[in-house]
């Protein structure tokens, strides 16, 4: 009897604990319905209520953006010949996956003469072959390209689009191209160093390509299209095609004809001499437009792998030498400028000269002379040049060649340029300060040098040398770069005694060379030691001469440079080839002739 209430006690808790066991499970039922309302309200919404959603999501996934590349433009020359261009190439592509999921596939052709179809059914495998002969592929090879599960994989690259569209008709799945641009360079080697190239990758490397690169590089376009897992466009669907806006055409004052003559004599004159490079300049006075800058061993932009490193560089206006006697120039017309002398100005010379501890020589060996400021520069006397700018002060001689640009970039359109090497008047030593007169001590490119003489040839105004000449846009507009406006740095009198003693190296010696027939011509020889490679001393020389034609008004100025000449400085010259250029110019622009006779100033006073 005992037992009896302790059994009643556990029915109890059981009966409890059933209870709150069928509460849970009611309440987890009842939760579980509320998820599943909420879910299935979800799925009511997305597909009865939203359904632009998911026909934007749908599209999203058919979409297909398609760059269209635009064409990097032109490089032209001053008469339009093409320089370097851009063209339109072709990669042959496959979609592996697209290609495998077919075993045959129907192509039709119709007869161009009788517009008959016809539609022929052909194997996966002879689609291969096919492919494989149009371009002229190994079986194997493409059999290998097309095998695999990738969506893109390239077959071939680079075909013409004549291989493309023969592969295109071949109609096979799977199988598509991609249009591509190459950078090419109809005129080879003939300006490279100005042209410049684009590597593989795209970028712009050197000359015009690199400087220009802004104006050169176009805007992509693109096409916007909807395609099926097969990748074919679903010609219901629209298509939004936004064009691509090619590059500016630059068009350069360089005039490829002329060029490829400098070029030529520049070769000439560095393998006639053994010497490491040569470079030959032809400006345009008036405007200061390089119509040719020349460098001996000039690069491909198709093949610059092939060029030595130290070629694919424009010399011309980023090696610096020492300018050597074309710098008396300079000095004798800052004399005149100055008041200080005249070309006929006396001075007596004798065979050496010692300034302030230092002595000085000539060329030649020559007793003591009654010479003229003109006789000086026409034998290119240094003792008489130290006597002469001596009457300068240090500042003075300074401050002119600055005038003349040196020590500064000319400011021409081209990378790498060098501002050469003045040093400030203050730095000289006893000796720079009378061998800057002469033009050692002191450093130039060809290109400043030339400039120079551009200056006095222009009535004393130098120019900025100008390499563009203009641009055209995408629309056909044209804009033309302006003239520089020019600093007189000598008065037009001051530089037409300079014309006269340039023309009295011709006239009054024996550098008959340079003489052009049917045209007055002057100009002056440079001759200075080179510094070695490792900075340490002289090795070698460097030979030059810059002159102008005609005289009476003086178009343009060719100036030629070679370095490190093997053989004697008596035995090197540049005044033939001065002549077979600038003649060359002088007859390709159609210059008169002069009708005027040469000045011949005496070299010596009694």
């Amino acid at each position: 009897m005992a037992q009896e209430p302790a059994k009643s006690a556990h029915g109890a808790a059981l009966q409890q604990l059933n209870r709150i066991r069928r509460r849970r499970m009611r309440l987890s039922f009842a939760f579980m319905m509320v998820l599943l309302l909420v879910i299935g309200g979800r799925l009511v919404m997305v597909q009865g209520l939203d359904v632009d959603n998911m026909a934007q999501a749908a599209e999203n996934q058919r979409t297909v953006v398609q760059k269209l590349p635009a064409l990097r433009g032109k490089i032209v020359d001053s008469k339009g010949k093409v320089l370097a261009e851009s063209i339109i190439r072709y990669n042959i592509t496959v979609s592996q996956v697209n290609f495998n999921d077919f075993t045959e596939y129907e192509r039709r052709t119709t007869d161009p003469k009788t517009g008959e179809q016809t539609t022929v059914t052909y194997s996966r495998d002879e689609g291969l072959e096919q492919l494989a002969k149009v371009l002229d592929l190994k079986v194997e090879d493409v059999r290998t390209a097309v095998t695999g599960d990738k969506t893109f994989n390239y077959i071939t690259q680079d075909v013409s689009p004549l291989l493309e569209q023969k592969v295109a008709e071949l109609g096979i799945p799977g199988i598509y191209s991609e249009a591509v641009t190459k950078r090419v360079y109809p005129m080879g080697p003939v300006g490279g160093p100005i042209v410049g190239f684009v590597d593989p990758e795209g970028n712009a490397l050197g000359g015009i390509e690199q400087t220009m690169n802004a104006q050169l590089t176009g805007t992509d376009g693109k096409r916007t299209y909807q395609a099926g897992k097969n990748g074919i466009i679903i010609p219901t669907a629209p298509v939004r095609t936004e064009p691509a806006v090619d590059g500016q055409t630059v068009q350069l004052t360089i005039d490829q004809d002329i060029q490829y003559y400098a070029q030529q004599a520049a070769q000439q004159q560095k393998e006639q001499y053994s010497a490491e490079w040569a470079s030959i300049s032809v400006v345009e006075v008036e405007t200061g437009k390089v119509v040719a800058l020349a460098d001996s061993d000039s690069y491909d932009p198709n093949n610059v792998g092939a060029s030595k490193t130290a070629n694919i560089r424009s010399r011309t206006v980023e090696s610096v030498v020492e300018p050597g006697s074309t710098s008396k120039i300079m000095t004798a017309a800052a004399l005149v400028e100055e008041g200080l002398a005249t070309p006929l100005s006396e001075y007596v010379v004798p065979p050496t000269v010692t300034v302030d501890g230092q002595t000085f020589s000539d060329s030649f060996v020559h007793g003591t002379e009654q010479r003229t400021l003109s006789g000086i520069i026409a034998d290119s006397m240094n003792t008489g040049t130290v006597i002469a700018g001596s009457k300068l002060s240090l500042e003075q001689r300074y401050d002119y060649m600055r005038k003349f640009g040196v020590g500064e970039k000319t400011g021409i359109d081209l990378p790498g340029e060098s501002p050469g090497i003045l040093a400030d008047w203050r730095n000289w030593d006893g000796r720079q300060q009378y061998t800057v007169l002469f033009g050692q001590g002191v450093a130039q490119t060809p290109l400043q040098t030339a400039m120079v003489f551009q200056t006095v040839a222009n009535d004393g105004v130098r120019l900025k040398p100008a390499i563009i000449e203009s641009f055209t846009h995408a629309d056909g507009t044209v804009e033309t770069v302006p003239q520089d406006a020019g600093v007189e740095v000598i008065s037009p009198e001051t530089a037409q005694a300079a014309k006269d003693m340039l023309e009295g190296v011709v006239t009054t010696t024996d550098y008959k060379v340079v003489n052009i027939p049917g045209y007055r011509s002057g100009g002056k020889t440079g001759t200075s030691e080179a510094p070695a490679d490792n900075g340490v001393g002289f090795d070698g020389f460097t030979s030059s001469f810059i002159g102008m034609a005609p005289m009476e008004d003086p178009k343009y100025v060719v100036a030629i440079t070679v370095q490190r000449p093997q053989g004697s400085i008596f035995g090197v010259t540049q005044g033939y080839t001065f002549n077979q250029v600038m003649g060359q110019v002088l007859r390709s622009y159609d210059v008169p002739p002069s009708t005027t006779e040469p000045v011949a100033l005496p070299k010596f006073y009694k």
